[in-house]
C-alpha cells in the first residue's frame, strides 16, 4: 500500500499489481463505503486482470479504507474525489490508464472522463439513468437523508427497518469512519455531467437486478459511441458474476 497526498493535504493510499504491459495501466475506482480490496480484490477483477496480462491500480477514496478520512461534508463529493484520481495519475506518471468505476466510483470516473484526456478506455459499472437524470447515483431508489440517519445512528438495531440498513451493516463489517462516509453522503454530485465531452470508448455493465443501476442504456444513451451490458447479479453481488470479470477484460483489452 502507497500514499500520495492530495490536493488539499489528504492523504491517498493506492495499490499496485501486475507487471508493466504494452497496454495502459487498468485504474480501478471503487463504490460507497467499501474500498479497493473488497471492491475489487475479492470478488476476483483484480486476478482477473493480471492473469490477462493488465498492471493494475486501485485507490481508496477519501473516507474509505486507508485514505484520509476528514469529517467535513465540503472536502467530500465525486468532483473531489475526481481531483484525487487526478493526483494519482500524476503521482504515477500515467500518460494513458483504462479506467474503471463502480457505483460511487462510477460517478468519480464519468466526471473525470468528461475532462481528462488521459482516459483510454472507460467501464461505468453499478450506475445507470441516476447519472444522466439526477448528475449521481440514483436518491430516487436510497435518499440520502435515509442513509446519512443510518450511518450515524446509535446503534445498528435503531435502524434495522431502513431500507438503507444494509449500508450500516457493511459499513460496521468493513470498520468504516461512519462520520466520514456520512459526510460523503451530505456532498453526493447531484448536477450535470458532461457526459457528451467523454470520448474515450465506453462500457456500461451492471447487475440486472441492481435497483441503482436501473435503465442502463439511458446512461449508454447520453454517452457518445458507449454500449451497455447486462450481467446476472445486484448491487452487492454482479461484480461476482461468471460473465462480470470476462465482459470487463475483453472490453478493455480492445
Amino acid at each position: 500500500m502507497e500514499t500520495f497526498t492530495s490536493f488539499d493535504g489528504v492523504g491517498i493510499a493506492y495499490q499496485v499489481w501486475g507487471l508493466p504491459s504494452p497496454l495502459p495501466p487498468v485504474v480501478l475506482h471503487h463504490g460507497f463505503v467499501v474500498d479497493a480490496t473488497v471492491n475489487f480484490v475479492g470478488p476476483g477483477v483484480v486476478g482477473a486482470l493480471v492473469a490477462a496480462g493488465r498492471r493494475v491500480v486501485a485507490l481508496d477514496a477519501r473516507g474509505h479504507g486507508a485514505s484520509g478520512k476528514p469529517h467535513e461534508p465540503a472536502r467530500y463529493g465525486e468532483a473531489v474525489m475526481a481531483r484525487d484520481l487526478g493526483g494519482l495519475l500524476d503521482t504515477l506518471g500515467l500518460a494513458s490508464v483504462d479506467l474503471v468505476g463502480y457505483s460511487m466510483g462510477a460517478v468519480v470516473s464519468a466526471i473525470f472522463a468528461a475532462a481528462d484526456p488521459r482516459v483510454r478506455r472507460l467501464v461505468l459499472s453499478g450506475v445507470g439513468a441516476g447519472v444522466v437524470e439526477l448528475g449521481g447515483l440514483d436518491t430516487r431508489v436510497m435518499p440520502p437523508a435515509e442513509v446519512s440517519a443510518v450511518l450515524l445512528a446509535s446503534s445498528p438495531a435503531a435502524v434495522e427497518a431502513s431500507p438503507a440498513a444494509a449500508f450500516r451493516l457493511l459499513a460496521d463489517a468493513v470498520g468504516a469512519d461512519r462520520a466520514a462516509l456520512a459526510a460523503q453522503v451530505q456532498a453526493a454530485h447531484h448536477t450535470p455531467i458532461a457526459l457528451d465531452r467523454i470520448t474515450a470508448p465506453t462500457l456500461v455493465l451492471v447487475g440486472q437486478d441492481d435497483a441503482l443501476a436501473a435503465r442502463p442504456e439511458v446512461l449508454a444513451g447520453a454517452i457518445p459511441g458507449a454500449r451497455w451490458r447486462v450481467v446476472s447479479g445486484d448491487h452487492m453481488t454482479a461484480l461476482r458474476a461468471p460473465a462480470y470479470a470476462p465482459a470487463l477484460v475483453e472490453f478493455l483489452a480492445g
